[in-house]
């Protein structure tokens, strides 16, 4: 059975973790995220979130964008291999387009499996 917990160890929360996966400098890009990534020696994937005030003035607005990629990863984690990721929103989001942002993850996500193959 597969564990949908989202545990303190599978994020990233000193700044050491984001600078070290900043200075890697792999990306890949769409239309409202850019993930950060870097290969880690742990043996499970951790995450890392960026929402900044240029991209939602309200703090309400950047939590939901917040929660909202938390839920992406913890349920698609397990298909993940070794990797620190951090997730830079570049476009605010709402419930309205929550399933183009799912869409946009799943496919960066593809695309992140496929280079580690």
């Amino acid at each position: 059975m597969t564990d949908f917990k989202f545990p303190r160890q599978a994020r990233l929360i000193k700044t050491d973790d984001f600078s070290s996966v900043f200075n890697f400098r792999k990306r890949l890009s769409g239309h409202f995220l850019a993930i950060h990534y870097q290969y880690n020696q742990l043996g499970s994937p951790r995450l890392g979130l960026i929402v900044g005030k240029k991209t939602a003035r309200l703090a309400v607005d950047r939590n939901y964008m917040k929660r909202v990629l938390r839920e992406l990863f913890r349920v698609h984690r397990h298909q993940l291999q070794s990797v620190d990721l951090v997730i830079r929103t570049q476009r605010a989001f709402d419930a309205k387009v929550y399933m183009s942002v799912e869409q946009e993850f799943k496919r960066v996500l593809t695309k992140l499996m496929l280079k580690t193959e």
